[in-house]
């Protein structure tokens, strides 16, 4: 199985795409539909987000196994800390090596229920992503990324002690980084200028999500954490009763922020994909990659 940092080492900008997990059989045949169109595109990676508890988390195992059995594209599995024991986490470790997945994103995670209720450790758990970067380090030859936030993270007090957290799951044992959603390409930027004035040089992906109706547009606001830029609902709400022109409007703003980013170097767009594959393989289609 591939690793990730090596799938990301290519002379051009390449892409990858994330999905969440199927709540049931129909949302499972949805998904895998997204899976098998989006396959022939030969994306870099592609992920599947993690639910603490209960069949969203078992569903995640599953799926991520199905990718790395069933197709030829590389996976990356998810794991956060949420409500799980040292031991239940090394559990999950080893099922994804038994199944042929060796490259994990490992991120905190929010608190069940309430996302930005407060963060409770599991009383034999971890309390930090940089804790869970070392641990699946040193269960097997794993490739781990870690999350990064343009806007910063809710809980950090400001950008420069977000950005020094970011710094210690990096040296912690990550190779990359994605990066949470955002529609103004310099907050990213900024991020990224500011891991580097650390020292730290793995890659850094940005995370994008094609607009393609209001309800998606209100979704980015939600996953993103922050109000959608004054003027993206200045073009994009006039046209909430023309579903076409909506979607077209959506997916050319979309297509002009990756341009930026390309043009900026990046090495990878990392597609936030809502379980669709239409739209994303639009924009993948207008950037030539």
């Amino acid at each position: 199985m591939a690793a990730v940092v090596d799938r990301l080492n290519t002379e051009r900008t390449t892409f990858s795409v994330e999905f969440f997990p199927p709540r049931d059989d129909e949302e499972e045949r949805i998904l895998w539909r997204a899976v098998r169109e989006l396959e022939p595109l030969d994306p870099a990676f592609v992920s599947v987000t993690y639910g603490a508890g209960g069949s969203s988390r078992d569903r995640t195992i599953r799926t991520t196994g199905r990718i790395a059995q069933e197709t030829t594209l590389t996976p990356m599995a998810h794991l956060t800390a949420v409500d799980h024991s040292v031991a239940e986490l090394r559990n999950v470790i080893g099922w994804y090596a038994a199944s042929g997945v060796r490259n994990v994103l490992a991120v905190r995670g929010d608190p069940p229920g309430d996302p930005n209720g407060e963060w409770i450790r599991h009383p034999e758990g971890l309390s930090y992503a940089e804790e869970l970067v070392r641990l699946i380090r040193e269960l097997g030859e794993f490739c781990v990324g870690v999350a990064a936030f343009p806007h910063g993270h809710p809980r950090s007090a400001d950008l420069d002690t977000d950005v020094a957290y970011l710094v210690r799951k990096i040296r912690a044992g990550a190779g990359f980084a994605i990066a949470q959603l955002f529609l103004e390409p310099e907050y990213f930027l900024r991020l990224r200028d500011r891991v580097a004035a650390h020292g730290c040089e793995v890659p850094l992906l940005p995370g994008v999500m094609p607009i393609t109706t209001p309800r998606v547009l209100g979704k980015f606001g939600e996953l993103a954490g922050v109000p959608v830029p004054t003027e993206v609902s200045a073009r994009l709400l006039p046209l909430a009763e023309d579903p076409a022109g909506f979607r077209a409007a959506g997916v050319d703003l979309v297509t002009r922020l990756c341009e930026r980013l390309i043009a900026e170097g990046v090495p990878a767009l990392h597609f936030y994909t809502l379980n669709r594959s239409k739209a994303t393989r639009q924009v993948v289609a207008n950037l030539g990659l």
